[in-house]
């Protein structure tokens, strides 16, 4: 990690990706990170909590300035994820899937989270972007709501053994920025090439709630070219998920 990254580390917060864009609207520097040991009101994707227990896992928000058109940006959370997994597999030797959009996943079981949210858009500015990462990394079976214990995990109870945070926050940052520049640098098709490699949903039977609360099921076709997810129905119509809530219908 660099030296001269500007790293803020809280006992407690509600949400490092609130800090973080209050951060970035008062001139936080691209690379700035928010730590902290526990959240009381940890974001996912949807509005859905993100469990923080104290001293369990990593939850950071890192503030990017990338030099991406605006429509393109929901394709970080892509990046992102790409990125995370790649370290978290790096340091700890365990094979990460991704289940679109921002889903890091063990055997099936959810393992951490990518929230990616913008801040104001400013004229003739490069975008500020908050990635937030939420990482089981020593969290046990009893810290987890029993709601979610047959469809989440962590490091340790995966592998049987805790893994360095301080390492693994080191390479995820590294990685997040890396997969950034190169989306910048090389567009979408590389990077979802990788991505696809990693795709845990594909040929899968899925359920997708639309944000209109449209429930749709079928078999995930993985993802297109823009960084769709598609699904093709009972019926043969193939659906583009540009949001709302997708699951496998195994494990969600």
């Amino acid at each position: 990690m660099p030296e001269q990254r500007p790293i803020i580390r809280l006992a407690a917060i509600d949400s490092t990706n609130r800090a973080a864009l209050e951060l970035a609207a008062q001139g936080g520097v691209a690379g700035t990170v928010v730590v902290a040991d526990t959240q009381s009101g940890g974001r996912g994707r949807l509005g859905k909590r993100w469990e923080s227990p104290p001293g369990c896992g990593l939850y950071f928000s890192l503030i990017l300035h990338p030099r991406l058109d605006p429509a393109t940006l929901p394709t970080l959370t892509l990046a992102a994820g790409l990125g995370a997994a790649l370290a978290v597999e790096k340091v700890t030797g365990l094979r990460v899937l991704l289940k679109w959009p921002n889903d890091l996943l063990l055997d099936g079981k959810k393992v951490g989270g990518i929230l990616c949210e913008t801040g104001p858009l400013g004229q003739g500015t490069d975008p500020v972007v908050i990635v937030g990462v939420g990482l089981n990394v020593s969290t046990p079976i009893t810290a987890l709501p029993e709601e979610l214990r047959d469809r989440a995990t962590s490091l340790l109870i995966h592998a049987g053994q805790v893994f360095p945070q301080e390492e693994l926050l080191a390479a995820i940052l590294a990685a997040i920025e890396s997969q950034a520049e190169r989306l910048t640098s090389q567009g979408l098709a590389a990077m979802l090439a990788d991505w696809r490699q990693r795709d845990a949903t594909l040929g899968q039977e899925l359920t997708w709630v639309s944000t209109a609360n449209t429930l749709v099921h079928g078999i995930s076709l993985g993802v297109d070219d823009e960084g769709l997810l598609r699904i093709r129905d009972a019926n043969g119509q193939v659906h583009g998920v540009l949001s709302g809530d997708v699951r496998l219908v195994n494990n969600g």
